[in-house]
């Protein structure tokens, strides 16, 4: 289901297998490609220790600005589609390592509670992977429910987070 406007929404990139800046880019491309998503911006690409279990590859993250109209629903079908397609397998330890994870972090100033979809995304106030990108090209976002960006960065050490390139 298309809306009749556009929003702005946030979206999370990260891989930490199978050539994670390709991954990356590759996801970029998918994503622009979606019928009703136009790309604005994305962030420089960042690594980060895994979040889960400690035996793992680092992270390669960033986050990309989007303009739909596409449903919020519509849309997360559309990034698991890409997903998939790019090797992620939905089965083993939570925060594992993986090809491809494609979050919505923010959709406009809504706030989303369903049971496959939470926006603003659960974690995204502890998250510096999250925070410092959506930073680079939001610098002066409010996070619905939960402040300005700056704010949730003045409480969010970068915890090994650094900026490739």
């Amino acid at each position: 289901m298309k809306r009749k406007q556009t929003t702005s929404v946030y979206i999370g990139l990260g891989s930490n297998l199978a050539e994670p800046i390709e991954q990356i880019e590759s996801a970029r491309v998918a994503i622009g490609n979606i019928d009703g998503v136009e790309e604005i911006a994305l962030s420089g690409l960042y690594s980060s220790p895994p979040m889960g279990p400690p035996d793992q590859p680092d992270y390669i993250n960033a986050v990309m600005a989007v303009k739909t109209g596409l449903a919020p629903h519509v849309l997360l079908k559309g990034l698991q589609c890409i997903e998939t397609a790019q090797g992620r397998v939905r089965v083993g330890e939570r925060w594992g390592p993986r090809t491809l994870d494609l979050d919505i972090l923010l959709y406009g100033e809504e706030m989303i509670i369903t049971s496959d979809l939470i926006v603003p995304h659960v974690g995204i106030a502890e998250r510096a992977f999250v925070l410092y990108p959506l930073a680079e090209i939001a610098p002066g976002i409010e996070v619905p429910g939960r402040g300005s960006l700056s704010f949730l960065l003045s409480q969010c050490p970068k915890d090994g987070l650094r900026r490739l390139k």
